[in-house]
């Protein structure tokens, strides 16, 4: 055992002898193994605990059992008590989900704390087969069935070379005693009905299903490898300024599976990539799609990418003067003798004598019209804009300057309303300038 755990974290590199590591112990068969074999192959640790408050009497018996465990063995202990339930119920996710989040931010935070330089968890061959297939039932990508990865970020499995097996048979030589909790003998959720149920009862007719199920996994983690390469090759070269040509994306042998490396960084889910790649057979302008963080839309010909935008704001204006609209944006008005003309798009010269004040900076709504200079009769803003070349998302982003009647005055940095236009009877100019 020590010389197959060891001979795994030496080809994946996964741990100096030099540096301090954080162990994960939970006081299980799994956890206490990773302990123990580290601190005998020499490495220098310290193991975290965390209390779930879930399990009644039995979650203080885990915490009673590792602390017993570190001081027999000379390795220094940090734990942790969490109110789990509130946590899940404030932001309204399982208590798996809440548990996972909680344990790995606390990980995280003692990991600087004490200056380890990663956190060693005690994943195993049996967690990889179960996290394939649960991938596999939920219909994941490649990378859902290449397994568990030694390494992910500060996060590092030495134990991914060895079975459940061969852990408990190893404990029970060095006599050598464990926890078990009560939540992983029933079969509620769908990692252990696997565990419990499905994967014996595959083993027992085939026999060498763990072996071939971990054979598999290799051969897809290899080709991944290729795969990777050719996506991100492939998407140097498409992608420009968070745009993709859709003609261009169509002639690769699997928009699809670009469209997913390319979106699923931003958060988009798999359903929504796959309406997207459906959506490029008849790409229809102005089409969009949004994730909890950015948003996407069919332009031009072109998928074009963004952050999502905060709301924009109303300001009323009471007077001449500088004013703050954002914490990019800020407008200047000034009022001056005269027939003043500047041909910049972020400024407007308008006649001063026809503009009451207070006037308003605001986003253009539905439905909004004005009388372009240059131009006959009024036009809706929106046609105007998409006249322009504007994509949806500018055109959400473009501002109105409004008089005191709510009569648009100016479509900022694009064209004033020919009826607030300076002429040669001005007497004075009303001077806007967006920063």
């Amino acid at each position: 055992m020590l010389n197959k755990v060891k001979a795994y974290i030496d080809k994946y590199h996964l741990l100096d002898a030099k540096k301090c590591y954080l162990v994960a112990l939970s006081g299980g068969a799994d956890s206490v193994c990773l302990l123990l074999l580290l601190k005998q192959l020499g490495y220098h640790i310290e193991a975290a605990h965390c209390n779930f408050l879930l399990r009644g009497e039995e979650s203080y018996r885990d915490e009673h059992f590792v602390k017993a465990l570190c001081e027999t063995q000379g390795v220094e202990l940090h734990t942790i008590h969490f109110d789990t339930k509130t946590y899940s119920d404030v932001h309204k996710i399982s208590i798996e989900m809440a548990a996972r989040e909680l344990r790995y931010r606390y990980f995280e935070q003692l990991r600087q704390d004490v200056e380890a330089d990663g956190i060693c968890v005690a994943h195993h061959q049996d967690d990889s087969i179960e996290t394939i297939l649960i991938n596999l039932l939920r219909g994941t990508g490649i990378h859902g069935l290449s397994g568990i990865k030694p390494r992910n970020g500060h996060i590092l499995r030495p134990l991914l070379c060895i079975s459940r097996t061969d852990i408990e048979n190893w404990l029970n030589e060095k006599q050598q005693g464990y926890v078990t909790d009560s939540t992983n003998i029933e079969d509620f959720t769908l990692r252990n009905k696997l565990r419990i149920s499905i994967i014996p009862q595959l083993s027992s007719t085939i026999p060498s299903v763990r072996e071939n199920i971990l054979k598999s996994a290799q051969h897809i983690s290899e080709a991944t490898l290729i795969y990777d390469d050719y996506i991100t090759h492939t998407l140097q070269k498409i992608v420009i300024d968070n745009t993709i040509e859709i003609k261009r994306l169509r002639q690769e042998p699997s928009p699809e599976s670009i469209l997913y490396q390319w979106l699923s960084q931003y958060n988009f889910p798999t359903a929504v990539i796959e309406s997207i790649s459906q959506s490029l057979l008849l790409p229809q302008a102005g089409k969009e799609w949004s994730s909890p963080t950015h948003q996407l839309t069919i332009h031009q010909g072109h998928l074009t990418l963004e952050e999502l935008q905060k709301p924009l704001s109303e300001l009323k204006i009471p007077e001449p003067g500088t004013y703050i609209y954002d914490e990019q944006t800020k407008i200047r008005i000034e009022k001056k003798d005269g027939i003043h003309i500047d041909k910049e798009s972020n400024i407007a010269c308008l006649d001063a004598s026809i503009i009451q004040f207070p006037i308003t900076l605001r986003p253009v709504k539905t439905g909004d019209r004005f009388h372009p200079f240059g131009m006959k009769g009024s036009k809706l803003i929106s046609d105007f804009l998409t006249d322009r070349g504007l994509s949806i998302f500018q055109k959400r982003r473009t501002l109105v300057l409004c008089n005191n009647q709510g009569q648009i005055v100016w479509v900022v940095g694009h064209r004033p309303d020919a009826h607030f236009c300076i002429t040669e009877a001005t007497k004075s100019t009303l001077t806007v300038s967006l920063q």
